[in-house]
């Protein structure tokens, strides 16, 4: 049976592509994607330019988090010593084999995300476990506090309903509002922002827009850092208009991921 094409009460996700700009801004984002996708050297080169853009999205990721200056070359020779910088690159490395598990067991891949990125800095007992009443979120971005520990639970549960079911909406959708949601609740208190861009690009491996893990988004949202925190305080609105222009900033970011990996194709071609 073929996927719907109109929106459908049961379909929460539809009914966000459907809001005014997105599908432009989906189509133009899976456009430069594509672009990628076809580039010659990744008939050969592929596993390089994944390998080099789970690199520069964890330290991107990683800098977003809060962590100190981290410079590229000194996080490829593994000189850094920020606890953010080395979650992220621990997610980004085993990244490929959560892929199956995550539509089957969000709750489960999230844990193990948590885990991997805040293996040094916080307690075993903390590790992949949701936060409870009274312990702390972080907030690096500044977009406010985080909803108290029976909100958030209640609202985990309905993110992990949303990607256990069927939806017609594109990858680029999807991934947003994981990445929207898990902004908006921190459900671990450290590391979430490392979880969230990580949940997001699990999203779009496993849904097909980026089969090959090529497009590093965290850098794309990176790139757009002064869009970044407004467009989140617009999606805890609510609004429809808010939450529109979130999923245009994820698109723009994961467009700006694209073009970097473009370029890295660009530089294996030339040697």
């Amino acid at each position: 049976m073929s996927a719907p094409q109109a929106s459908e009460p049961t379909d929460p996700l539809r009914r966000i592509a459907e809001l005014p700009g997105i599908d432009e801004a989906v189509r133009a984002s899976r456009s430069i994607v594509d672009n990628l996708l076809g580039h010659r050297v990744l008939r050969r080169r592929s596993s390089d330019v994944s390998m080099e853009s789970a690199l520069r999205g964890a330290r991107a990721s990683a800098v977003l988090e809060g962590a100190a200056d981290a410079p590229l070359e000194e996080v490829r020779a593994g000189e850094h010593d920020d606890p953010r910088v080395k979650g992220a690159l621990r997610v980004s490395g085993e990244m490929g084999v959560l892929v199956d598990t995550w539509p089957k067991a969000p709750r489960q891949v999230l844990a193990r995300l948590h885990t991997l990125a805040g293996a040094d800095a916080v307690s075993s007992a903390g590790l992949g476990r949701p936060r409870t009443d009274g312990e702390h979120a972080e907030d690096p971005l500044g977009i406010g506090p985080a909803p108290d520990a029976a909100r958030m639970s209640i609202r985990i549960d309905a993110l992990n309903d949303l990607l256990t079911t069927r939806t017609s909406a594109p990858a680029l959708v999807t991934g947003a509002i994981v990445h929207g949601e898990l902004m908006a609740l921190r459900p671990f208190g450290w590391g979430d922002g490392i979880v969230a861009r990580a949940a997001e690009r699990l999203t779009l491996v496993e849904r097909g827009l980026d089969p090959k893990a090529l497009v590093p988004s965290e850098l794309g949202y990176l790139e757009l850092r002064e869009r970044y925190a407004p467009a989140l305080r617009g999606y805890l609105t609510g609004t429809p208009a808010g939450v529109a222009e979130w999923v245009k900033l994820c698109c723009d970011a994961v467009a700006e991921g694209a073009r970097d990996s473009l370029a890295t194709c660009e530089a294996l071609k030339r040697g």
